[in-house]
């Protein structure tokens, strides 16, 4: 690799492009190991294709890292395959013998974490606890450089380390993360820190959204340690790595906390697996008490099945929605043929009144031209007879024989036809009056036909509404059994309207009863008009016959 390659990044970046070598390590796209004895260095192909021991390479790998004469690309490289072996292979070439020795004497089997050879259960004396008051401990008895977090004394089934697929490895869930070397002052014979809270809020400010940090507490005081609990989906799991991340990039993870003999001022965090889950102490059996464990595998199949269980229920319910939607479908057929029967109904109806009222119209023509006619034969009877009177009077006149009985009778017969004349106009006054009315009448029966034809309209409009209305307020009964309060609220509306539209529905229905009763009654009454003209006539008749 060129100098102005490596030139490209910074020292700032140093850590983030080491993070990514370490990660390509980690998921085995670049090759270290190859057989149980001989590893090679993957970053100097070129120069050193000899095989290694693990001794050998991680030797190499330390001081490629940490050399001053290096490129930055090169020392980032070095530093990561420094780190993945430690993690991960780990002394897997040493003999049987120097693993039981290591495993007996180390948490993970790794060389840095041989800080102390007193035994675990050694207790420390208070004097010297007290002296070492900035150094926290997980449960006050035992300072923490000669006490395992997790509290092991001897490797078991339960807490012994494996290295795992990352889909393997047990995390305690809800996803936790521990917090060590929190810093600790003496205040009136306890140990006190800073507050969850402020803990919480500085890793809310750096991205990692935790639900809350719990110090945990000793019978000393605030033992150094916390736990920060995270959400339980898989935002909350990579805010958890992403924290365990940034510990690891600034070289506070877990195995730099463990690795150092003296931690100083900094922090220290990384995420909570199995080993801190069975571990003795306060750490411990808060894990145990507020959390289980559970590897990526099992958290992602217990997703799938509940995500097919959902499937399942919501396959379930689309089926009986469409069987129920189906019966809506069907009865809004038979909602709408029923409507079309109506329909029908109404054309019907509509056309058989139109057909009587045409009748009426023509019977009422034929029997105003029957009484003109008649009156113009009573008027053309009254004229002649008028006309046969005056001869006859003027062969009176002319008769100068006649006596006084006949001049009187003669005049009082005038007289006669004089008041019978004057009747008779009387009468075709009346007849033209009645005429008059009766045409007066037949316009406004005939406004009275359009306006019952349209009211007639708005009832069958209104009716067909009303049943519009039912229906939907039926769909909407049937979709309100799902507990929608919005569809509940259309029902409520649809009811209110179906109430005002039945009302205004009744009120018609007493116009039109009215209408019709006015109606007939002015028919009777045109009918009396009629009867009374016919018998004036004829009574008119039978006096001009007289003479």
């Amino acid at each position: 690799m060129s100098s102005s390659s490596e030139e490209d990044i910074s020292e700032k970046n140093l850590k983030d492009y080491e993070y990514e070598q370490y990660s390509d390590l980690k998921k085995g796209r670049i090759k270290v190991k190859y057989s149980s004895t001989v590893y090679r260095c993957p970053y100097c192909p070129g120069k050193r294709k000899q095989d290694l021991y693990y001794k050998d390479l991680l030797h190499h790998a330390s001081s490629f890292g940490r050399s001053t004469s290096r490129g930055v690309k090169t020392k980032a490289k070095h530093l990561a395959l420094e780190r993945y072996m430690k993690r991960y292979l780990d002394g897997q070439g040493h003999s049987e013998s120097a693993k039981k020795s290591e495993c007996t004497s180390m948490p993970y089997g790794d060389k840095k974490f041989a800080r102390s050879r007193r035994p675990l259960d050694v207790p420390v004396p208070f004097e010297q606890s007290k002296k070492s008051e900035s150094t926290p401990t997980p449960d006050g008895d035992h300072p923490r450089r000669h006490h395992d977090v997790r509290g092991h004394s001897e490797p078991s089934k339960k807490s012994e380390h494996h290295h795992l697929a990352d889909g393997d490895q047990e995390f305690v869930y809800p996803w936790m993360g521990i917090l060590a070397n929190i810093q600790t002052e003496w205040k009136q014979g306890k140990k006190v820190a800073e507050s969850g809270s402020k803990l919480r809020d500085e890793f809310l400010r750096k991205g990692f959204n935790p639900l809350k940090v719990f110090p945990l507490w000793g019978y000393r005081g605030h033992t150094g340690f916390a736990i920060v609990e995270f959400k339980n989906d898989w935002a909350g799991f990579n805010n958890a790595m992403s924290f365990e991340k940034s510990f690891e990039v600034e070289h506070c993870g877990k195995r730099d906390y463990y690795g150092h003999e003296n931690p100083g001022n900094k922090l220290y965090g990384w995420v909570a697996r199995s080993d801190d889950y069975y571990s003795r102490g306060f750490i411990g059996d808060h894990l145990k008490k507020n959390a289980d464990l559970k590897t990526i595998s099992a958290k992602e199949a217990e997703d799938q099945r509940k995500a097919s269980k959902l499937v399942s229920n919501l396959t379930n319910t689309l089926a009986s929605k469409s069987l129920h939607l189906e019966e809506m479908k069907n009865k809004y057929l038979e909602t709408n043929a029923s409507l079309n029967r109506l329909m029908m109904a109404k054309d019907t109806m509509l056309k058989k009144f139109n057909e009587q009222i045409r009748m009426v119209q023509q019977k009422s023509h034929n029997h105003f031209a029957q009484i003109s006619l008649e009156h113009q034969k009573s008027t053309q009877r009254l004229e002649e007879q008028m006309k046969r009177l005056e001869q006859r009077e003027k062969e009176l006149q002319q008769r100068e024989a006649q006596n006084e009985t006949e001049r009187r009778e003669l005049l009082d017969e005038k007289k006669m036809v004089e008041r019978a004349t004057l009747e008779q106009k009387y009468a075709d006054e009346k007849v033209l009056k009645l005429a008059e009315e009766q045409k007066i009448e037949k316009e406004k029966l005939h406004s009275k036909i359009i306006e019952l034809e349209k009211k007639l309209d708005a009832r069958q409009a209104l009716e067909l509404e009303i049943e519009r209305m039912r229906g939907a307020l039926h769909v909407m009964k049937h979709m309100g059994e799902d507990g929608d309060m919005e569809v509940k609220k259309n029902m409520d509306a649809i009811k209110e309207d179906l109430k005002e539209k039945e009302e205004e529905l009744e009120n018609m229905e007493a116009l039109q009863q009215a209408l019709v009763i006015k109606e007939r009654k002015s028919n009777d009454e045109l009918q009396e008009a009629r009867k009374e003209l016919i018998s004036v006539s004829v009574c008119l008749s039978t006096l001009m016959c007289s003479f």
